[in-house]
Order: structure tokens, then C-alpha cells, then sequence
């Protein structure tokens, strides 16, 4: 019996004595659970799960390139953007918009390559210039979060030159300190107390920390900032957050956490279109449910060439040749869109107010041909480009709005289209070159 003792302490280790004689069985499922345990270990988040044997999704050709794969793994995630309603929507083309940028120590960490910091000021780059591209009738003020206050870094405006102009001094934006969101929604708050009412007020927050240093109740911030109807969306870099997540959902805002790089601009870039007006209840007798349409006062201005005689603009004291002249007042402004610093009036340009235009009437998506039908008008090459479309079989299978031909055809016109034309027909030309529409 002493024998058989040793032996089963030299087996088992430091096994529990009270389950010595229970067999071999359980002798051969310890190894199994240090398998796991170990297993366990070396996969400490669950997230890391969706990148085990991630290069199975790219599959070589029959040359041995992996050229293609990597095209079809594009075009699938810029046909993805283009599945959603063309629906014509109630949008607001008049945006003001507040971007704050979460400037606390915590932005210092390097998930994000090469930090939190330098990604997010290179994307907020991004962001301004395609934003203003989409909404050229839009402005844009910027606020930091450090040291446990809220700093104004740029001021509201319509010149994007001005926007990235204070994006692109990084000493100045240096992180430190602790966020505070309830002091820089305030401050965003308080510059877009004077709007008018038919344009948006929007809050864009990209949050790094996980904490927030407020002086008072941020829930009374909350319940301010619905009631003027300001729409807060939040952009969580670390994890997702209550009160993040109660800004979001009671201001009508968008709330998302970023997993990558890539993740996190697709976040970004989401909120670049118009967001649709949310239908309100009214009085008994009206119809709608939306705020009836109101009319607003623009003026076309005159341009002035630079060969006129230098004057003082009304903007910015400063004398020059070129700008822009009030049709109200006669004032000389610098640039267009803005409001007239002597008479109040709104300042566009008719291309500026073109470009509105497309958010309200979106070009309709095209469709993802799955077979060539060589009895229509059936072409080799894209009606956009001329460039022939590739080679490939007469059929296949439609997965996910891409097509197995590479052709996508209006349903107006029934052009094909490839697939770098039907993205930029949708996202920057927004009319169809076939029919106009």
C-alpha cells in the first residue's frame, strides 16, 4: 500500500489526496485542462478570436497572386456602403458641427499605431476636408478635453483652411491630464446657443479615457443639450462608457467603439452625410410629423478680381484686391459661405448651394449584374471610363451586393458601370453619367 501511495504522488504531482483512487481516466484529463489553461492564456481577449487564422479569407489565383483576392476584398467593402436606402430624405444641408477632440493622457497609449493622439489628429484632418466637401454650407468649431477642462481650439467656421489650420499645430495640441466632458459640451454648447433654428447643431466627441473629471451633474448637461436639440455622437477609442452611450441615444447621435485603424475612420466618415431630420409630434391638426419647411434668406455675392482696387474687408480688417462683395450691404468679405459681419446676411455661392443639393435626392444604387444577356445593350467596356471590364465567366452568383462580372448597371439608363465608377459616381459626382439623374 506504501508503495502504490509513492507511486501515485509521483504521477499525479500534487494532486488532492482525496481523489487518488478514482482511475486512469482522470489521469488522463489533467493534461487536457493545462492545454486549455495555457490555450487561455496565450488568447487573453476574446476579440483576438476573430483574427485566428485570419490569411484563410485570401485565397491565391491560378497564377499564384494574391492580387486579386485583394481587389475583391475592397470592392466588397465599398459596395457595402452603397446598399443602403436611396430613398429621397429630409436632411439638413445648413450643419453646424463642434469636433472635441479628447486630449487627456490616455491618448499617449499605442493600441493605435503610432498613438492615439497622432491617428486621431491625422483622421480629424480627413474628416474636416471630406466633411466640408459634402457640406461646403457647413461649419465647423473645434474643443479639446485636458486637464480636466475644456479648451477652445478653433472657432466655428466655414473656411476649412481655418479648421485645419488648427489641427496642424501638434505642440499646441499636446495631451495631458484628465478629460472632462461635462465642461467641453458646455463650451460647445454655449457656441451654438445663437444658431437659428433650421440649421443642425451637432456634437462630435472622440473619447480615449475611460473616466471624466466634471465639476457638476452631467446629466443636467444631457437634459440641456436635448432640449435644444443638439445631437451628441460619440467615437469611443478604449471601451464603451454609460454616459457615452446615454449622450448618444437620448441627443438622436451615433455611438460606436473602434476596433482598428480602419474601424475607427469608418466610424468617423459615417457621420460626414447630412443626418435625417427624426419626425416630432406636433399639434392634432397637422398632418406631419416633421417641422414644416421654413424659407431663409441667402445672397449671391459678387466676386471682386484681383485686379480691383485693394479695400479693407469687413472680416478681418485686412487690405486686399480679391473677395467677395454683400449684395445687402455691399461689405467686402474674404471667402464664401459665411454670414455678412454688417448685416447678418447669409453669404453662398451658387455652386456651394448645387452641392447641398445632392444629399436630398441621392443618385440611386446600381445593380450588381450577375449574367450578361448579350440580346440588350450589353457593352465590353464601362460607360464611364471606356476601360474594358475583365474577363470572366457569362454568370455567377451576386454575394453581398458584388458582382462576379465587375459590372453594375443603372436602373435608369441600364449603362454598365465598373466598380471604381460606381464609387465615385455615388460619392463624389452624385448624378449618373448615363442619364443625368
Amino acid at each position: 500500500m506504501d508503495v502504490d501511495s509513492d507511486s501515485d504522488i509521483s504521477v499525479f504531482g500534487d494532486e488532492d489526496p482525496r481523489v487518488k483512487g478514482k482511475g486512469k481516466g482522470k489521469a488522463s484529463e489533467k493534461p487536457k485542462k493545462g492545454k486549455v489553461k495555457r490555450k487561455a492564456k496565450e488568447q487573453a481577449y476574446t476579440w483576438e478570436a476573430s483574427y485566428t487564422r485570419s490569411w484563410d479569407t485570401v485565397q491565391e489565383d491560378e497564377t499564384g497572386s494574391l492580387q486579386g483576392a485583394v481587389e475583391d476584398l475592397m470592392a466588397r467593402d465599398r459596395r457595402r456602403r452603397l446598399l443602403a436606402p436611396a430613398a429621397a430624405i429630409r436632411r439638413t444641408i445648413i450643419r453646424h458641427l463642434v469636433l472635441i477632440l479628447d486630449l487627456s493622457n490616455s491618448m499617449m497609449d499605442r493600441d493605435f499605431r503610432p498613438t492615439r493622439f497622432d491617428l486621431t489628429l491625422r483622421y480629424a484632418r480627413e474628416f474636416v476636408t471630406e466633411w466640408f466637401d459634402q457640406n461646403p454650407l457647413g461649419q465647423i468649431g473645434v474643443v479639446g478635453m485636458r486637464s480636466g477642462l475644456g479648451e477652445r481650439i478653433g472657432e466655428m467656421s466655414g473656411n476649412p483652411q481655418d479648421v485645419l489650420r488648427s489641427l496642424s499645430d501638434r505642440a499646441k495640441l499636446e495631451p495631458t491630464g484628465e478629460p472632462s466632458l461635462k465642461n467641453a459640451i458646455e463650451m460647445a454648447r454655449g457656441s451654438m446657443s445663437h444658431l437659428p433654428t433650421q440649421s443642425s447643431r451637432e456634437i462630435l466627441i472622440v473619447f480615449g479615457s475611460l473616466t471624466t473629471c466634471d465639476p457638476g451633474n452631467i446629466h443636467e448637461t444631457l437634459e440641456v443639450c436635448t432640449k435644444s436639440r443638439i445631437r451628441i455622437s460619440v467615437v469611443a477609442l478604449a471601451a464603451e462608457m454609460k454616459i457615452c452611450r446615454e449622450l448618444s441615444d437620448k441627443t438622436g447621435g451615433k455611438f460606436g467603439v473602434a476596433m482598428n485603424e480602419g474601424h475607427f475612420k469608418d466610424l468617423l466618415f459615417e457621420l460626414v452625410p447630412p443626418p435625417a431630420q427624426h419626425a416630432t409630434i406636433r399639434n392634432a391638426g397637422s398632418g406631419s410629423g416633421l417641422p414644416p419647411a421654413d424659407l431663409m434668406m441667402m445672397g449671391f455675392p459678387t466676386r471682386l478680381p484681383d485686379t480691383s482696387p485693394p479695400s479693407l474687408c469687413a472680416c478681418h480688417s485686412d487690405l486686399k484686391s480679391e473677395g467677395f462683395l454683400c449684395p445687402r450691404c455691399m461689405a467686402k468679405v474674404c471667402d464664401v459661405p459665411t454670414d455678412c459681419d454688417i448685416c447678418g446676411l447669409m453669404i453662398v455661392s451658387s455652386p456651394h448651394l448645387a452641392r447641398s443639393y445632392h444629399h436630398l435626392f441621392p443618385v440611386k444604387p446600381y445593380e450588381a449584374v450577375a449574367s450578361l444577356d448579350y440580346t440588350s445593350q450589353s457593352t465590353s467596356a464601362c460607360h464611364a471610363c471606356a476601360r474594358p471590364f475583365p474577363a470572366a465567366h457569362l454568370s455567377g452568383v451576386v454575394t453581398e451586393g458584388l458582382s462576379p462580372l465587375g459590372r453594375y448597371r443603372c436602373p435608369d439608363c441600364h449603362h454598365d458601370f465598373c466598380t471604381e465608377c460606381d464609387v465615385f459616381v455615388h460619392d463624389v459626382v452624385h448624378c449618373c453619367p448615363g442619364c443625368g439623374k
